[in-house]
């Protein structure tokens, strides 16, 4: 089965929440100009609603995911406490 390159890299946010070694949940991923749901799979449990990166294809509209942190949301909450 082709792996989805395209999809490495991207961010996107858990529709239904993973369960770790339970089982996968599904990522709704802006890709190709568009919005597309893949099966996401982790290492540990996520809940839904989750943003989660997309750190590897497993082919066949499967992706792993981990939990992110958009560094900039960061950023600004850092200045906000400065402040």
């Amino acid at each position: 089965m082709a792996q989805d390159d395209a999809v490495i890299g991207c961010t996107g946010t858990l529709l239904i929440g993973t369960r770790g070694s339970a089982g996968p949940g599904e990522i709704l991923v802006r890709v190709r100009g568009g919005s597309e749901t893949f099966l996401a799979w982790s290492q540990a449990p996520l809940p839904k609603g989750a943003t989660v990166l997309v750190i590897e294809s497993r082919g066949c509209r499967e992706v792993d995911v981990i939990e992110w942190i958009d560094p900039l949301d960061a950023l600004s909450g850092d200045a906000a406490d400065a402040g």
